[in-house]
């Protein structure tokens, strides 16, 4: 049975979703998760064959997620649910990984059928967005000077955090590390971004679509 994972941050859209997901039987939610750090643990946790992501998530933006669920779940599908109907949304997430990008208000048969294509390993945009968008989009090259490249997944984390005003022991309990192992990635992160300040940091995290203005 294909197994599923739901990251939201509102209980009742996870919970009709899952309602969705489970309606014929042939697939099954083996965790939820309400905010993105949670998310990423749970996927690295469960190898799910989909995760059904929202991007607009707390603690840990959607697309560092999608990029996270990429290295340690490679071969997790991620279906996004997303209010953005904007092109920089749609093209940062399918670039992250997304095999589908669905817009919230969609049909229950329009999620239905993503889950249906994005399993037979095709791509799935939501109707008000055409076919030749999807590989017009995601053909678009990365750019290869995108300083984010540069960072580990766990310095991308404490990128997030640290814009959102969390300390370094505030940043250190979320990821069960010291806070001098959250000060270290949090000087690193800096130095290959070639940042000084804390208001250096939170401006390139507005830029990046990290975090909102």
């Amino acid at each position: 049975m294909t197994t599923a994972i739901i990251a939201d941050d509102h209980e009742i859209v996870r919970r009709g979703l899952r309602g969705i997901l489970e309606h014929d039987g042939v697939c099954q939610v083996v965790a939820e998760a309400g905010d993105g750090l949670a998310a990423v643990q749970l996927v690295e946790r469960h190898k799910p064959a989909v995760l059904l992501l929202d991007l607009n998530l707390p603690r840990l933006h959607g697309i560092e997620v999608l990029r996270q669920t990429r290295t340690s779940s490679p071969n997790t599908r991620v279906i996004v649910l997303s209010m953005h109907p904007d092109e920089p949304y749609v093209i940062a997430a399918l670039r992250g990984g997304a095999m589908a990008y669905i817009l919230k208000g969609a049909e229950s048969r329009e999620i239905a059928q993503a889950l249906t294509e994005v399993l037979a390993g095709r791509r799935f945009l939501s109707a008000p967005l055409s076919e030749w968008a999807i590989n017009a989009l995601a053909a678009k090259p990365v750019a290869d000077d995108d300083p984010l490249a540069a960072l580990t997944p766990r310095e991308r984390t404490v990128l997030q955090l640290a814009a959102e005003g969390h300390s370094n022991p505030e940043i250190a309990e979320k990821l069960f590390i010291s806070p001098r192992t959250a000060e270290s990635h949090r000087t690193n992160l800096l130095r290959k971004l070639g940042l000084q300040t804390q208001t250096d940091l939170v401006r390139f995290a507005i830029r990046k679509n990290l975090i909102s203005p």
